[in-house]
């Protein structure tokens, strides 16, 4: 039997459709393993491509709220400064008004003291003439025109009080 050609032709044809049979499912099988990895390769670009659209989301989000925040802070430092301003101006305003009503409540002290001493002045002068005129009053009064002095001035005091 190993002798006849035909037993060969057939072993070698067995053989031929083995591999071909063998050739298909080794390609099948390739071809799957492909095809999955191929899946997953498609998946995961996918999945890349979405997390790269959502933090390109997220970083334009955050450059909006950055600007929004640059904004603000300019807003508050303009704020802030007219507010410096403002209350600059009143302080200054404030401050001169108070020397002013320092400078005329020195003016009052003033005048009052200026007034308070020539009254003291005058209350002395008063003094010392009534000293003086007692003095020579009573050198040249006599018991009768002092008697006459006091009733006349006791006469026209009534008339002298108001």
């Amino acid at each position: 039997m190993w002798e006849n050609p035909e037993t060969w032709v057939a072993v070698a044809f067995v053989i031929f459709v083995a591999a071909i049979v063998f050739h298909f499912k080794v390609q099948r099988m390739v071809a799957t393993a492909l095809d999955s990895r191929s899946e997953k390769i498609a998946q995961q670009l996918d999945e890349a491509r979405r997390l790269r659209e959502e933090a390109q989301h997220i970083l334009a989000e955050y450059q909006r709220k950055q600007r929004d925040a640059e904004s603000d802070a300019a807003e508050i430092v303009k704020f802030a400064g007219e507010e410096a301003q403002r209350l600059s101006d009143k302080a200054a305003t404030d401050l001169a008004a108070a020397l002013k009503r320092r400078e005329e409540m020195a003016v009052d002290r003033i005048a009052t003291a200026e007034a308070a001493a020539l009254k003291e002045v005058q209350q002395a002068a008063v003094d010392v003439a009534i000293a003086a005129a007692s003095k020579v009053l009573e050198g040249q009064m006599t018991g009768e025109a002092a008697d006459k002095l006091v009733d006349d001035a006791i006469r026209d005091l009534p008339g002298k009080l108001h």
